[in-house]
């Protein structure tokens, strides 16, 4: 082997290296092995590596060295053959249900800053793209479609939400406003309105009622102040009433849905990390699964009764809490907790599982007396979730987690993301759709996004495709 394909290391003793002598080829691929303690690293990294860059920094002018630093050379006797050498940080990633490839590789992060500053967002009830305004757009907008009618400009402050809403109309009409528009209708306010609190309710404000004259500059100023006064109040929406044809029209500075209303905030990067209350969806706190109680799991046999055990979280029958809820349950739905679990009727089952409250009185023939039962049962299901999510001991965990099954999310379908950052999509893709893709697909696709998307968005997006085609050709 001639003296320039290889590196020659004499009498090494640095750390617990025995004074060794040892040939490396060089352009080639070498694997140090042994025992623990044999001095694999030292040799490596302690020798090698230490020796190299201490020659490296030697080339560096007096001026440079003096920001740097001296290397203390490695005790060796002699190295040969080394050129400038780079070592790979020996690192051990930290293992947990949040980290991916995208995020240890940091491969994600180009991506929340591409999709928070080029992608398109979309409304997740009609597909239509979201518009934004500016107040002097909505102003230019109404003159526009509007000039000559009479239209009512309301505020929303509820949007499909159940409550009785007492003290937020008395709140509404402390500052002044006496008409609302609940559920499509006008309602005049009065001390005491309310709404049923059991029903889904959509709640206006009624700020102004006005005829739209482009010509005239005070019906301008008019309109002006109480869109100001509207999105104030409507959390920066506003929606526009028709008089003559009924028809309601949104218009909001944040993104919108034009025909529903809906809107989101403006993106930002963390709108699409799952590791971020803003981004994650909050079924699964951003895990992409969840577990969830298997009935078959809690009750294994339905041939067996209560009584033999037949509900495996609560064991056999013993004298506690538990099971007098359960002879509750049993007297106020006529059966008896030995018999067997298929043969209880349904409504009682279902009390015991998912809970109940209730007071009764029972009627005894025999003896002439009346006895006083009460239900307040939180339900074998909500107890083992509840172990589950809250214990702060492992084995409670454990116990409950053998109850438990562990599913896709229902609510993001394994995306870890809210509704909010999958409305939002570059060259037709969201981001989950994004990350879940091969590496070599996502490599062409990011190589092809330039040519689909538009001058505006190729402006922004140029710099970070950059970065994410660097990352994608390294990996």
């Amino acid at each position: 082997m001639l003296m320039e394909e290889k590196i020659v290391v004499k009498g090494a003793r640095e750390h617990n290296l025995k004074n060794i002598d040892v040939t490396i080829p060089r352009e080639a691929l070498t694997v140090i092995t042994g025992l623990s303690g044999s001095g694999k690293s030292s040799l490596a990294f302690d020798t090698l590596h230490a020796e190299g860059q201490r020659r490296y920094i030697e080339t560096f002018s007096a001026y440079a060295r003096q920001f740097i630093g001296g290397m203390e050379r490695p005790d060796v006797d002699k190295v040969d053959g080394l050129s400038p050498v780079v070592a790979i940080e020996q690192k051990t990633t930290s293992k947990s249900p949040r980290s991916t490839v995208g995020t240890i590789t940091e491969l994600y992060d180009f991506f929340r800053l591409l999709y928070a500053r080029a992608a398109d967002a979309y409304s997740s009830a009609t597909q239509e793209k979201m518009v934004q305004y500016s107040d002097e757009d909505i102003v230019s907008l109404i003159h526009k479609d509007f000039d000559s009618q009479k239209v009512i400009l309301l505020a929303p402050v509820v949007r499909s939400r159940k409550g009785h809403y007492r003290e937020l109309f008395a709140t509404i009409l402390k500052q002044g406003f006496t008409r609302v528009r609940v559920d499509g209708e006008f309602v005049d306010l009065k001390t005491g309105f309310k709404v049923d609190r059991y029903k889904i309710h959509d709640i206006e404000i009624v700020i102004d009622r006005l005829v739209i004259d482009s010509t005239k500059k005070s019906s301008l100023k008019r309109l002006k102040e109480s869109l100001q006064t509207a999105m104030y109040h409507g959390e920066d929406t506003v929606i526009l009433w028709n008089h003559d044809t009924g028809e309601s029209r949104y218009f909001s500075r944040k993104l919108m849905c034009p025909t529903t209303g809906i809107s989101y905030p403006s993106p930002e990067p963390n709108s699409f990390s799952f590791n971020s209350p803003k981004g994650m969806c909050n079924s699964c706190s951003g895990l992409g699964d969840k577990f969830e109680v298997n009935l078959q799991k809690v009750i294994p046999d339905n041939d067996i009764s209560i009584h033999a055990g037949g509900i495996k979280p609560a064991g056999n029958y013993k004298q506690n809490w538990t099971f007098k809820q359960f002879e509750s349950i049993a007297a106020r739905y006529k059966f008896s907790l030995k018999d067997p679990i298929k043969s209880i009727p349904k409504k009682a089952l279902e009390v015991i599982l998912h809970g109940g409250a209730e007071q009764f009185s029972v009627a005894s023939k025999t003896l002439g007396l009346t006895r006083e039962y009460s239900i307040d049962y939180d339900g074998i299901v909500p107890f083992i979730e509840n172990q589950f999510q809250d214990s702060h001991t492992t084995s409670l965990k454990r116990w409950a987690k053998s109850f438990m099954d562990q599913i896709e999310c229902p609510s993001c379908k394994g995306s870890r993301l809210n509704d909010a950052a999958m409305c939002f999509k570059l060259n037709g893709k969201n981001i989950a759709q994004v990350a879940a893709m091969d590496l070599h697909d996502l490599y062409n696709w990011v190589g092809n996004m330039e040519s689909q998307i538009s001058d505006k968005q190729r402006a922004i997006a140029s710099e970070v495709i950059k970065e994410i085609q660097l990352i994608t050709v390294s990996e």
